[in-house]
């Protein structure tokens, strides 16, 4: 059998400097060497993995996204209130969105929590924390049950999104 593993996600952004400015901002991200593509780009760490950032036309997809774990849910979710260009992504099929202006967080059955936003150019991600019970509620003041997925049944583990779950 073959290993795999990811090494990076690319994305678009149609202002390359206003992309880079909101991971940097909001996710705390560090720029990493880059190469000079005819087309201007930047890569960041993110962990042991990197994301690149590649100004173009092209228009971001509108479900496709990728997903951040966060040390710090708090202090990212505080950022994407704050930042002028951030934008949370209500999950439409949930009946219950922002509340008292508050962005809703989900918590999956497996006990995960996440909060799906959109960055300057229209890329999705969704925010990531692996346990709801240690969030502090004073910062998060809207947390939402994912009543669109099924809970397992009496014999079955929840779909995890963390593999080590």
């Amino acid at each position: 059998m073959v290993e795999v593993s990811y090494t990076h996600v690319s994305i678009v952004a149609d202002d390359l400097e206003e992309s880079v400015e909101f991971y940097e901002s909001v996710f705390g991200l560090e720029r990493i060497p880059t190469p000079d593509f005819e087309e201007r780009v930047q890569w960041f760490a993110v962990g042991d993995l990197q994301l690149h950032i590649v100004e173009s036309d092209a228009e971001p997809p509108a479900f496709n996204h990728h997903a951040l774990h966060l040390d710090d849910f708090e202090a990212v979710y505080r950022a994407v209130r704050d930042h002028g260009r951030a934008a949370v992504e209500p999950l439409p099929q949930i009946d219950r969105g922002f509340v008292d202006g508050e962005p809703p967080v989900y918590v999956v059955p497996s006990g995960a929590v996440q909060f799906y936003i959109r960055d300057p150019a229209g890329n999705m991600i969704e925010v990531n924390s692996p346990d709801a019970d240690d969030l502090d509620d004073s910062v998060v003041r809207n947390v939402v049950e994912r009543t669109d997925i099924a809970p397992p049944g009496p014999s079955e583990e929840p779909a995890p999104i963390y593999m080590d779950e």
